[in-house]
């Protein structure tokens, strides 16, 4: 009975001391795998690491793959930029140089521009760009041009006065308090009023005008109406005596359309328009301003042409005088001009050989009209000599009916 009690009692403090030592155990992990979750039994508790490595999913090794090493391939040098084309040199002008005043829109900018390029090395000239780039007709509470002119021709005091205005005239005026629409019949008639007003400005001064029309743009809409817009300016400005340039046909293509590129001042193919189908380019500004180069040397007498040289013809018209229309016409070559082909004469005038001038068989012909004959005894002479015949003169008394005979000279 003794042995059995101290057995059970060994087995009693052996079980206590596993419990302890489970106590403990669960007290250092109860915070860990309560967080995570919280086993139902010591059992559970005990064979719970297995399990959850069980649950975890188990991690695939993603194979390391070799980065791909590409050449980049060496891209080539970009290609400068093109120099742009240098400025023009203007000679120092004269004291007393003529003074031409350009009045208009942005275009009449341009078109100073390239006058200036133009006369810029005749000492003789000068270019004065007056102009307002959003200025018009329409407009006239920003920028009145019939009202404006007055001062700037006082202080400019040119001798010939350049206009190119009406790319933005396209919108509504104020015609006697009403808002008017583009072309109407009161709209046309208050444009044509106001372009009139301004070349009348110039010939109250008898300062001589050269009116540029406005090219075709890029919208058809926007072209029809620069079509009407020249017709009104070209009216206004004939009716003072002035010239009208028409630039039209230099910017439409074969079937009038508009056209981007074309041919320069020297017939070579370039870029005359900018990508918005309304400004021009350098080469397109030249452009304009050739066509007005004409009509101005006309009226200073600057010269010749810078594209055109002279021939030597004269003159024959002379600059139009104040309040008579300008008109276009080409002076008749002189019929004694020696510098056609370097001879004195035209062709088809008729050879006067002078007296004693040796003449050739060719010449001779011409003149006599018959070949002469060959030398007797010459192997090519197969004609038949003929003795020239003279007429007999009747002996004094003769039958007066009677026919004079032909008779060989003796």
């Amino acid at each position: 009975m003794h042995v059995r009690a101290l057995k059970r009692l060994r087995a009693t403090h052996l079980l206590t001391v596993v419990l302890i030592a489970l106590a403990t155990v669960i007290t250092d992990f109860a915070g860990t795998a309560f967080a995570q979750e919280q086993p139902r039994s010591l059992l559970e508790f005990l064979f719970r690491g297995g399990r959850e490595r069980a649950r975890q999913p188990e991690r695939r090794q993603v194979p390391k793959v070799k980065k791909r090493t590409t050449t980049r391939r060496a891209t080539a040098p970009r290609r400068a930029a093109a120099p742009s084309q240098p400025a023009v040199e203007v000679v120092e002008k004269a004291e007393d140089a003529r003074v031409v005043v350009v009045v208009g829109d942005f275009l009449a900018g341009g078109l100073a521009e390239g006058l200036t390029t133009v006369f810029a090395e005749d000492p003789s000239v000068r270019i004065v760009d007056k102009s307002n780039g959003s200025s018009g007709f329409v407009r006239d509470d920003f920028y009145n041009w019939p009202a404006e002119i007055d001062p700037i021709l006082d202080e400019t005091k040119p001798a010939v006065g350049v206009i190119m205005i009406g790319s933005n005239d396209r919108q509504q005026m104020r015609v006697e308090g009403s808002r008017e629409s583009v072309r109407s019949e009161k709209w046309t008639a208050e444009y044509a009023a106001r372009a009139e007003a301004l070349a009348q400005r110039f010939a109250a001064r008898s300062i001589p005008v050269v009116w540029v029309g406005l090219p075709a743009f890029k919208f058809s809409t926007m072209s029809s109406d620069m079509l009407a817009f020249n017709d009104l300016q070209r009216n206004a400005v004939e009716t003072v005596g002035g010239s009208f340039v028409d630039i039209w046909e230099g910017f439409v293509d074969e079937n009038g359309a508009y056209a981007a590129t074309g041919p320069d001042i020297n017939g070579q193919a370039v870029r005359l328009r900018a990508s918005d189908g309304i400004n021009f380019t350098r080469a397109g500004r030249r452009k304009i301003a050739f066509y007005a180069e004409k009509p101005l040397k006309r009226i200073l007498g600057a010269g010749p042409s810078s594209v055109f040289p002279d021939l030597g013809v004269p003159d024959l018209i002379g600059p139009p005088a104040a309040g008579q229309p300008t008109v276009e016409r080409t002076p008749p070559i002189a019929l004694g001009d020696p510098g056609l082909d370097g001879a004195d004469e035209l062709m088809g005038a008729s050879l006067n050989p002078r007296v004693g001038e040796a003449v050739t068989l060719s010449e001779k012909l011409a003149i006599e009209g018959k070949t002469p004959a060959p030398r007797p005894g010459r192997v090519d002479d197969f004609s038949i000599r003929v003795e020239p015949a003279v007429a007999v003169v009747p002996e004094p008394g003769a039958d007066r009916d009677e026919t004079s005979a032909i008779v060989p000279a003796r």
